[in-house]
């Protein structure tokens, strides 16, 4: 069965689950959500003053932490289609005080309207796997991330080794889908479709090459607490 991913289940069910996003977050992941944003932003760094873009935003977090790397110096964008979502990160950005320089935009990551060669990251976490057509935005990406510049892609991802992936592998079908539901309440099995769509999703070097096919040089990809979630790195 092809998971539902067109653009107004995706929107109607985040929005749905939007009050209850981060808590649900830190619950499933016991935390190591924050661990993930924090890996990626040490290994996908902030270089100079040009501006950074997290596609996909949710609710903010890892736009937050890059600004944050970049120490109140560099400017960050945050967008994502979902205007529930974007409610959330707006009130995150202004508890920091309104000297922060982080604008907040509603938009498509199939139809980003920035321009081309512009942003020296482009990131996004646990958002690239919710968009219609991956490789749309995958070149959408690569457009406006500047020459030298890189995309981070943070995803989560099955384990690869075998005990592991079978323990987790009940978990994640059988124990998060019920607690999800149950905590989240929503009309869109929310936490149902997190299981359908990674285990859909294009993974490890597939997405690399897509990756490169939609305009970077070069592409990686890093496992992160035992496969769980994965770090992808491009270079334009």
């Amino acid at each position: 069965m092809v998971v539902d991913k067109s653009d107004e289940r995706v929107r109607e069910m985040f929005s749905q689950i939007a009050p209850k996003y981060d808590r649900m977050n830190h619950l499933l992941s016991m935390n190591v959500d924050r661990y993930w944003r924090w890996r990626t932003v040490r290994m996908v760094p902030p270089q100079g003053s040009d501006p950074i873009l997290d596609v996909c935003c949710g609710t903010g977090d890892l736009a937050l932490a890059y600004y944050h790397a970049g120490r109140g110096k560099v400017p960050v964008v945050a967008s994502d289609f979902c205007p529930e979502m974007l409610q959330r990160a707006t009130q995150k950005r202004d508890q920091l005080g309104p000297q922060i320089d982080m604008t907040i935009v509603e938009a498509d990551a199939q139809n980003l309207p920035f321009d081309d060669n512009h942003f020296q990251i482009v990131s996004v976490a646990f958002g690239l796997r919710n968009i219609a057509n991956t490789q749309v935005s995958l070149r959408e990406m690569a457009r406006v991330c500047r020459p030298g510049g890189k995309v981070a892609i943070l995803e989560f991802s099955m384990p690869q080794h075998a005990p592991i992936r079978a323990i987790y592998g009940w978990y994640f079908r059988n124990v998060l889908p019920r607690l999800g539901q149950w905590l989240a309440r929503n009309d869109h099995a929310a936490y149902n479709y997190l299981p359908e769509s990674v285990g859909e999703f294009p993974a490890g070097e597939t997405l690399c090459q897509m990756m490169r096919n939609a305009g970077l040089s070069t592409a990686s990809f890093h496992p992160l607490t035992l496969g769980v979630a994965t770090l992808y790195i491009g270079n334009k």
